[in-house]
């Protein structure tokens, strides 16, 4: 395929922090107390987890480090593993951070109020500086979906990152509920990051047996019973549970190590179906290209395609559920 190149000044620059930033909380499966920091990183960095009490021991933010992904997306490297990551990948893709050190000292991050505002408030705190290197992203060529059953994730062609989520929970409170966001302009502090993560008071016993949930508290989830919720507080959005599924799509599709230019479509997702859109992406190398994203996309220019492969296509293993 012919391409015509970009001039420099047409393309956008990749981003890490200006400053650290942290804070501390608990684990919402497993309890535990932790803290978390993020750290300026170099060019092409990426995500990077590190376990601070393991000797700084690093789990790349990528596809093949996926472990399992049930109730939270946990990443393993050979054998050390960091749970329910999704949150704060979703803020630093939606914020536009390419390239960050994320310094943990317990195996899950934090799950705070059950949102990502506050890792998007952080990482405002901090500030986002520009890098020497073009950003690149996943262009889509070619339609690719995965499904089971009901549930269907697919990603197809488009001139920006675009995705469009249906949920349908027979509930009162949710039923079918729909959201589509244009990942741009300050979309995601505005509309995605403060809406928490939500269950059902009819599982929580099954899920306590399992050891999820150990630290679930009205504070940091919804809690819905067969006729309302429990919070007192209300919904921060009217749509709230459609709008925490796509930020969830964001952060466990960080995990491509870029952003996409496509559009995303599910309809009853979750975190084991992303992974699966995920790997199942990778696989068929028609469908995409490594582009260095450019400002616009005028119909009449085509990106510069970059050979590399994304961080997260080599060594590409089915994922566990």
């Amino acid at each position: 395929m012919s391409s015509i190149p970009l001039r420099t000044t047409d393309l956008v620059r990749q981003t890490t922090l200006r400053s650290p930033v942290e804070t501390s909380g608990v684990g919402l499966h497993t309890a535990v107390p932790v803290n978390v920091r993020l750290m300026p990183a170099p060019p092409d960095t990426g995500y990077v987890f590190r376990r601070t009490d393991l000797g700084g021991f690093e789990i790349p933010a990528t596809v093949e480090s996926v472990a399992h992904c049930s109730y939270a997306t946990t990443l393993m490297r050979t054998g050390v593993m960091l749970s329910t990551v999704e949150h704060l990948l979703s803020a630093l893709r939606g914020l536009g951070v390419d390239n960050v050190y994320i310094e943990v000292d317990n195996l899950e991050i934090p799950i705070l109020d059950g949102s990502a505002e506050v890792f998007a408030e952080m990482i405002e705190k901090a500030g986002i500086i520009e890098q020497p290197l073009a950003r690149r992203a996943l262009l889509v060529r070619e339609r690719v979906s995965f499904e089971q059953n009901n549930r269907r994730i697919s990603v197809e062609p488009g001139d920006h990152y675009q995705i469009d989520c249906l949920i349908d929970f027979p509930h009162p409170m949710i039923g079918v509920q729909k959201f589509s966001l244009h990942l741009d302009d300050g979309a995601f502090s505005r509309e995605i990051a403060a809406a928490r993560t939500f269950g059902f008071t009819d599982e929580i016993e099954a899920l306590q047996r399992a050891n999820l949930i150990r630290g679930g508290s009205l504070d940091n989830a919804i809690v819905l019973t067969p006729e309302g919720m429990l919070n007192k507080t209300g919904l921060r959005f009217r749509d709230e549970f459609v709008r925490h599924k796509i930020l969830d799509i964001i952060g466990d599709l960080a995990l491509l190590g870029m952003p996409i230019l496509g559009k995303v479509v599910a309809e009853r997702s979750g975190h084991i179906m992303h992974a699966g859109l995920m790997s199942k992406l990778l696989r068929v190398r028609s469908a995409w290209d490594i582009v260095d994203m450019p400002e616009t996309l005028p119909q009449i220019r085509q990106p510069q395609i970059n050979t590399d492969a994304p961080r997260s296509e080599k060594n590409t293993a089915e994922v566990v559920a």
